[in-house]
């Protein structure tokens, strides 16, 4: 396995997985995080943390709450709090690894749950926002005054696709966002993996400033 297994414990004593691995000489670092039911290293967000690292981001991609296989969207609204908590003790890690640069890659109820916790974060300590096919749309943008890149492909699922105009709306607010539409590819980007990471890596550099 690419990078190492890392336990981040919560305020209950429970202990969650990250998958932390560093690039050299890093630009900055990344929080992966995945969407309903999956886990730090599955398929796509497999390819997003170790694909990153070699556009020369570290990367932490961490594990989310997981409800049964038949959870509904909604069942997940409990455990939110949960999720946002996994966030900051992932961002707290990286900032003890002198990482200034911190940026969140998230996917699907993975950008639902991040939109959660950027909209409540105790601090602004993170500087980017990648959303891909992102559940229930956004959330209280106006809290939210950093970059973000809305991703998506054309064939996505028809919410997602369908409340394109509103997000452009809502992000085009925050000075240096953008939406990209990936032609041809489905919720996963299955086969699209490499373009996606160079669209997410090029914002990256973009929003701090780094020489590609």
């Amino acid at each position: 396995m690419v990078g190492d297994a890392i336990w981040l414990e919560q305020r209950n004593g429970h202990r969650f997985l990250g998958l932390f691995t560093e690039a050299k000489n890093p630009k900055g670092s990344v929080i992966v995080a995945h969407g309903r039911g999956w886990s730090p290293d599955y398929e796509l967000y497999g390819a997003l943390r170790t694909k990153l690292v070699e556009q020369g981001y570290s990367t932490l991609s961490i594990q989310l709450p997981v409800l049964d296989s038949t959870a509904k969207l909604g069942d997940y609204l409990p455990v939110y709090p949960d999720a946002r908590e996994r966030f900051q003790l992932a961002v707290d890690f990286l900032k003890a690894k002198g990482n200034g640069r911190i940026a969140i890659v998230s996917h699907s109820l993975g950008a639902t749950m991040a939109n959660q916790y950027l909209i409540n974060a105790r601090e602004r300590a993170v500087g980017a926002w990648v959303f891909m096919g992102i559940i229930n749309g956004l959330e209280e943008m106006f809290r939210i005054d950093i970059p973000v890149l809305d991703v998506f492909g054309s064939k996505d699922w028809s919410v997602i696709v369908g409340g394109a105009d509103e997000r452009r709306k809502q992000i085009e607010r925050n000075t240096g966002s953008a939406q990209v539409v990936i032609s041809g590819a489905e919720h996963f980007f299955e086969g699209r993996e490499d373009e996606l990471v160079r669209i997410v890596a090029a914002f990256l550099d973009k929003t701090f400033a780094v020489e590609r």
